[in-house]
């Protein structure tokens, strides 16, 4: 057992020699560690709040200028066209004759349906007489009568139907289109003229998606551009929202009147922004799902999905990595489901972040006191 100990004392020995060394080993792990300076660098980056989504995600749709009233305007009875005395885009005032029919054999039919109320006039004022002769019966009578109202009938027809062989202006406005020229025969109801009436004033008219329609509401205020005028931008206010789908698009009708417009010609296409007013039940919902952030903070996009790194913390941030589902992307601002309502999301410089990284927050006014422009006035400040 006695030789059994030398062999491990030495051992024993070292080991108690090697125990500070370590200590001091481990103790400069620990100090180099905790120094900040040996520490990585934090990243520079810029950062957002995200907003809600319902107040800065506009509706913008494209539609057509024009009268909000569009009068299609025909003959009661088909005949020959004798006169269309308008041409489109004239100006014309309420009652002012527009288009007529060749009135000869509408004449001759108001001229036969007078013989016939004259020939049963007499035929009744003499069963009268016989009658009271006690020559004529009572159903003689009766029929004659009946046949004296047919023929006051008759009369009116004819009347009428001469009357609406002339077009006249219901309301005062503009010609937007003409389909009938002189010489030509038109059936009864087929379209001659269209007009655009001024009495109730001139909307651009659009088509929205049954998703935009419901965010939409009566008194929105809007924008217009229009590529033909592009130097200026006309405001308005959504003054009609359709309640039922287009069979044929399955959009809803929406019209804006605009102020400023009256010169503009119908037929202009523009592009509306609609500021959308957000409901109690759209804030709450987006308060909790749905956000606008700036399209810079996007980064390893697939498909409806993205990356957005957030930032937590006060005095040393830290980045966390989100994935968000991208509802909508408009102009500069994607609206993205997933963020907290209090969040903010790095822009500039997040391709550079990675999860956990420490990150310093730089705001406008440190780049603009960096600038050269900036550090030059400094230099020569007293």
């Amino acid at each position: 057992m006695s030789t059994a100990y030398p062999s491990l004392r030495p051992t024993t020995y070292l080991s108690a020699a090697l125990l500070p060394l370590l200590a001091a080993c481990s103790e400069s792990a620990a100090n180099k560690t905790a120094d900040p300076a040996n520490a990585s660098p934090a990243i520079p980056v810029s950062v957002a709040q995200v907003s809600d989504a319902s107040a800065s995600a506009p509706v913008t749709v494209t539609g057509t200028f024009g009268s909000r009233d569009e009068i299609p305007l025909a003959f009661k009875i088909g005949g020959v066209v004798a006169r269309v005395l308008v041409d489109e885009g004239a100006t014309v005032q309420r009652g002012q004759l527009l288009a007529a029919l060749d009135l000869r054999e509408i004449d001759a039919a108001v001229a036969k349906a007078q013989v016939g109320v004259d020939k049963a006039q007499r035929d009744h004022a003499r069963l009268e007489r016989l009658a009271a002769d006690s020559v004529a019966t009572l159903a003689q009578l009766q029929d004659v009568t009946s046949a004296l109202d047919a023929a006051r009938a008759d009369l009116t027809t004819a009347r009428v139907n001469r009357e609406y062989a002339t077009i006249v202006a219901p309301e005062a406005g503009i010609v937007l289109r003409r389909q009938g020229t002189p010489g030509s025969t038109v059936s009864a109801g087929q379209q001659v003229l269209s007009l655009g009436g001024s009495q109730r004033g001139r909307v651009l008219r659009a088509g929205l998606t049954d998703r935009d329609a419901m965010r939409v509401r009566t008194g929105d205020k809007a924008s217009v551009h229009f590529d033909a005028v592009p130097d200026r931008t006309f405001n308005g206010t959504v003054v009609l929202l359709g309640r039922a789908a287009d069979a044929r698009t399955g959009t809803f009708t929406v019209e804006v009147s605009l102020s400023g417009a009256d010169a503009l010609p119908s037929g202009l296409v523009g592009q509306l922004t609609v500021q959308v007013r957000p409901t109690q039940q759209a804030s709450a919902a987006n308060a909790t799902a749905r956000h606008a952030i700036p399209v810079d903070a996007l980064i390893e996009a697939d498909k409806d999905s993205a990356t957005v790194f957030t930032v937590k913390g006060g005095a040393e941030p830290i980045a966390q990595a989100v994935r968000v589902r991208v509802a909508q992307l408009q102009g500069d601002h994607a609206t993205v489901d997933g963020l907290d309502a209090d969040a903010q999301v790095i822009t500039r410089g997040a391709p550079y972040v990675t999860h956990g990284a420490r990150v310093r927050i730089i705001t406008q006014a440190t780049l603009d006191s960096a600038s050269p422009a900036a550090t030059a006035n400094k230099g020569n400040a007293p």
